[in-house]
């Protein structure tokens, strides 16, 4: 019984040592992603907001555009970093957009 009970826990750890590393993986993409769409900002809603650049999103089978739009800040001085995405040996990664300050 206790050899058993051993055996499952260190299956539970090998396990879950290899689950990150397959999740890490499985976010590149063997596909270049196509150039942003030219977008133009509409009026903003009113003061304070900031344009969030639109980007391609990779949805398992294909990109697809999700559009600009309008954020307010977190914080009063704070600035969007804009995602991207990045090309490595393994394929293309997305880098989420995020704030700065």
């Amino acid at each position: 019984m206790a050899r058993k009970g051993w055996k499952q826990a260190a299956f539970a750890v090998l396990l879950g040592s290899l689950l990150p590393l397959a999740a890490a993986r499985a976010q590149y993409v063997r596909v270049a992603p196509p150039p942003p769409v030219a977008e133009r900002p509409y009026a903003a809603p009113g003061r304070g907001y900031v344009w969030v650049e639109g980007y391609q999103r990779w949805d398992g089978h294909r990109y697809l555009w999700t559009g600009g739009r309008w954020v307010l800040p977190p914080r009063p001085r704070a600035v969007w970093l804009p995602g991207h995405w990045v090309e490595s040996p393994y394929g293309w990664r997305w880098v989420g957009g995020h704030w700065r300050g």
